[in-house]
């Protein structure tokens, strides 16, 4: 949202779910809610920097969605003229943004009905990253390796469904949640994940994306107490964010995890998420985010690369590989098989991986391989796959990251 404030951005991204599902609750048609909260945001990001942020942002931001709603309704050949208006009036009757308790638990009931049950998991996950998580449609279609338009298809298609739907969007009484709620985690895996690293822009991380994420994963834990799942999502989500602060240089170069400073880790968040996978373990029916959580924290527990259980690690991926058929998986295996086994080994892996079509010519194949043939001592196979993958990478911490490697193995030779 360029020209506002990172703090006025936070507020919106904070604020636009909860105007979603009062307008949901106030039209009924999801089209039409996302519509207008989209209206809104735009007239905040045209007013907000020159005016200032209003005494009642929430209040504010309803205000217009409500107005752009009501206008929306009576007649859809002036939309164009009516967008305007929007951005440049200021509300004057102003509608209150309706109280919550739990604003937090309000944003994932949103999540919750974003999952209808006539669209697919991944049509869902992508739906709900777009219209409540706040991403991109380019940021969703590298979360899942396909291209942007087919991921803008995909959207399209499932606000069609809901459209068509004899069910319609709505929030979910809490049998359905429970229906739901693998879907609602992956929604918050994936917003993590984009946060932790950003699949394209200046900077590596979006912090903004990994707390909304981590806020919204304890507040559904307030929720959904007994999921042992739920409690490795938040590990997972603790144990990973606890490198933050060492991940990045003074000039917001990238720093890879072996060369990291270990004491800048944040132990607090190392501590909370080892216990919660820990007694998420203990109680069974071992999930695919608690055995992401456990190798996380093994990362964490040790003093450097060199020491880290490897053959721990190794096997943890062996089990997560057969709960899920995930291609990062496989690429995160054969690493660890790599540092187990050596780098040959590792190698023969990523062959196996090159015929998977999800991962043909991604940018994280290409650096892994590149890192194991620097590993094996082929300067030259190595200097190859980091210049492919710094062809490919959209994030420019990382393509500098890349680019440094290929010139220090270029020195080097």
């Amino acid at each position: 949202m360029d020209g506002l404030r990172p703090e006025d951005e936070r507020l919106l991204r904070e604020l636009a779910p909860r105007v979603l599902g009062a307008l949901l609750r106030r039209a009924g048609d999801f089209a039409s809610a996302e519509d207008a909260v989209q209206e809104a945001l735009l007239a905040a990001v045209a007013q907000w920097p020159a005016e200032g942020r209003p005494g009642n942002p929430g209040g504010w931001l309803y205000h217009v969605a409500c107005r752009s709603l009501t206008d929306h309704e009576r007649s859809e050949a002036a939309r164009t003229a009516r967008e305007l208006s929007v951005a440049r009036d200021t509300p004057t009757a102003m509608e209150e943004l309706p109280d919550s308790a739990d604003a937090d638990q309000d944003t994932l009931a949103l999540y919750f009905a974003c999952c209808h049950p006539e669209l697919s998991s991944s049509s869902a996950v992508a739906l709900t990253l777009r219209a409540v998580g706040g991403l991109l449609t380019a940021e969703i279609a590298s979360a899942y390796g396909v291209p942007e338009a087919t991921m803008a298809q995909r959207i399209s298609r499932a606000k069609q469904a809901i459209r068509h739907s004899a069910t319609p969007l709505s929030l979910p009484a809490p049998a359905e949640r429970t229906a739901r709620l693998a879907v609602v985690m992956q929604v918050l895996y994936l917003i993590f994940n984009e946060g932790h690293t950003s699949s394209a822009g200046p900077g590596l991380m979006r912090v903004d994306l990994a707390t909304e994420a981590l806020r919204l994963t304890r507040a559904l834990r307030r929720g959904e107490p007994a999921q042992p799942e739920v409690d490795g999502l938040l590990a997972l989500m603790l144990l990973t964010d606890a490198r933050r602060a060492a991940r990045t240089g003074p000039l917001g170069e990238l720093i890879p995890l072996d060369e990291q400073d270990r004491g800048l880790w944040n132990r607090a968040a190392i501590a909370e998420g080892t216990a919660l996978v820990e007694a998420a373990l203990a109680r069974g029916a071992v999930g695919r985010y608690q055995l992401q959580a456990a190798i996380a924290a093994l990362h964490g527990a040790a003093p450097s690369t060199a020491a880290t259980d490897w053959a721990q690690i190794l096997a943890l991926y062996g089990v997560l590989r057969r709960l899920e058929d995930n291609p990062f998986v496989e690429l995160n295996h054969a690493v660890a098989t790599a540092m187990v086994h050596g780098p040959a080994r590792g190698l023969e892996l990523l062959e196996q991986l090159e015929r998977d079509a999800r991962l043909a010519g991604h940018l994280r194949l290409h650096a892994v391989r590149a890192h194991l043939l620097e590993r094996a001592g082929d300067r030259a196979g190595a200097l190859r796959e980091f210049r492919s993958a710094a062809a490919r990478a959209d994030n420019l911490a990382e393509r500098c990251y890349l680019q440094r490697k290929i010139e220090g193995l270029a020195a080097s030779g």
